[in-house]
C-alpha cells in the first residue's frame, strides 16, 4: 500500500474521530448553555462542576454539591424533550436557598427526627434543628449541602461519594456513602445506595427532587393523577411527627390505591391535611420488600407518566404546601409557585429511630446499607 494511501487512511480517520468528538462536545455545551448554567465553582474549598447524562431516551444533568439533579429532560406525547425537575441555574442559588433541598441526596437521615434526638445504644444524640424543634433531612450540615466525591462516571451512569464524618450534624460514626444515578434502557432514572459505617449509627438516605410533569415552571401539578400502592399513611402530630399510629386510607382523601386527581381532594376537611397544609405525609407500602413499583403519576398536559419503584418501605408524597411565589426565581427566571411541584420520596418512615415499632433505620459496622429506587417515564 502507498505512502499517500496511508496518509490518506489515517488523514480520514483522524478527521472522523475530531468530528465525533466535536459533535460530543457541541451537544454537550449546547445543553449546558440552553440552561445557562454555571456550576465551574468553589463550595468549602471542593470544587463544584455540572455533568450531563444521556442515553437516547433520558437526558439528566447533576452536580457534586448535594449529589443533586439538575435537569431531568423527558419525550412528551408531541416528542419534544420537557424538562420535569425543578432547581436553578448556578451552583451558588442551590447553596443560597440549600434548605428547599431541591434535587439532592437528603440525609444522613431523609424526613423528620422528633424533637432532633434519638437513643442508640444507651447514648443520646442531639441533632441539628432545622424544623423548629425537630431535625428536617439531616439538619443544617445534612448531606445535601455537601461538596461530594465523583467516583466514576459513563455516558449514561455517574457515581458520587461522600464520607460523612463522626459527628456530623450530631449523627454518630463515620459513614462512608455512595449513590449511583444511572439512565436505563427503559426509559428510566436509577439511584443505587450504598453505605458502611465504623460505629453504630442511624441512616435514611433519598433523593429529593421536585416534580412536574408538565415541566418546570409550569403553574401547578394538581392536574396530575396519583396513584400510590398503600393502605395505610402514618399519622401525624402538629409537627408532623409521627404518633405511632396508622391511618388506613379507604375513606380517606388520601386513598390513592386507584389514581385520583392530586388537586381533586387536597381541601377536604380532614386533620391530617390541615396539619400539612395538603400531602406531607408518609404512605406504608403495601408489599414492603422487594424492588416493585410503588407509585405513578401521569400529566394529561404532556402525556408523561412517571413510576416510582423501590426497595424501600415508605414513601412520602409532598404537594408543594410550602411553596410560595415570591420563592426565589428558578431555572431560567422561572417562578415556582404555590404547589407548583411535588414530590415522592422513597424511604424508611420518618423519626423510625423514636419508634421500635416501625422498620429499623440502625446501621452497624458488620453490615453494607443498600437501597435502590427509579423513576421511570413512559408515554400515554
Amino acid at each position: 500500500m502507498s505512502i499517500k494511501i496511508i496518509n490518506g487512511i489515517l488523514l480520514t480517520t483522524v478527521l472522523a474521530y475530531g468530528c465525533q468528538q466535536n459533535s460530543s462536545k457541541q451537544h454537550t455545551t449546547d445543553m449546558r448553555d440552553s440552561l445557562d448554567l454555571s456550576f465551574d465553582t468553589v463550595i468549602d474549598s471542593k470544587d463544584v462542576k455540572l455533568y450531563t447524562l444521556m442515553n437516547g431516551k433520558l437526558k439528566a444533568a447533576l452536580t457534586n454539591y448535594g449529589a443533586r439533579l439538575v435537569n431531568l429532560q423527558v419525550p412528551n406525547k408531541a416528542g419534544n424533550l420537557t424538562d420535569v425537575i425543578l432547581g436553578y441555574d448556578s451552583a451558588a442559588a442551590y447553596k443560597s436557598n440549600a434548605s428547599n433541598f431541591y434535587g439532592a441526596i437528603v440525609g444522613r437521615y431523609g424526613n423528620r427526627i422528633g424533637d432532633a434526638t434519638f437513643t442508640l445504644q444507651g447514648s443520646k444524640y442531639e441533632l441539628e434543628k432545622n424544623d423548629g424543634k425537630n431535625s428536617l433531612h439531616g439538619g443544617t450540615h445534612g448531606v445535601y449541602n455537601q461538596v461530594w466525591d465523583v467516583a466514576n462516571s459513563s455516558d449514561t451512569s455517574i457515581t458520587f461519594t461522600y464520607i460523612s464524618p463522626d459527628g456530623e450534624a450530631g449523627y454518630p460514626g463515620e459513614v462512608k456513602m455512595q449513590v449511583t444515578y444511572t439512565l436505563s434502557h427503559t426509559g428510566g432514572l436509577v439511584m443505587d445506595y450504598h453505605a458502611t459505617t465504623d460505629k453504630e449509627t442511624v441512616l435514611n438516605l433519598t433523593n429529593h427532587a421536585y416534580f412536574n410533569l408538565s415541566g418546570a415552571g409550569s403553574a401547578t401539578i394538581l392536574d396530575h393523577e396519583l396513584q400510590i400502592d398503600a393502605e395505610a399513611i402514618t399519622e401525624v402530630d402538629d409537627t408532623l411527627i409521627p404518633t405511632g399510629k396508622s391511618i388506613q386510607v379507604g375513606g380517606t382523601p388520601f386513598d390513592f390505591r386507584q389514581a385520583f386527581v392530586i388537586g381533586d381532594r387536597i381541601e377536604t376537611e380532614d386533620a391530617q391535611l390541615k396539619i400539612g397544609k395538603g400531602y406531607d405525609h408518609n404512605f406504608e407500602l403495601s408489599k414492603a420488600s422487594g424492588f416493585r413499583k410503588v407509585a405513578s403519576v401521569y400529566a394529561p398536559k404532556t402525556g408523561i407518566e412517571m413510576q416510582v419503584l423501590t426497595t424501600e418501605p415508605g414513601l412520602q408524597f409532598y404537594s408543594g404546601n410550602f411553596m410560595k411565589d415570591t420563592d426565589p426565581k428558578g431555572k431560567s427566571g422561572l417562578a415556582y409557585p404555590f404547589r407548583s411541584a411535588f414530590c415522592l420520596e422513597t424511604q424508611h418512615y420518618p423519626d423510625a429511630p423514636n419508634h421500635p415499632a416501625f422498620a429499623s433505620t440502625v446501621l452497624k459496622p458488620e453490615q453494607t446499607y443498600s437501597t435502590k429506587s427509579e423513576y421511570r417515564f413512559t408515554i400515554r
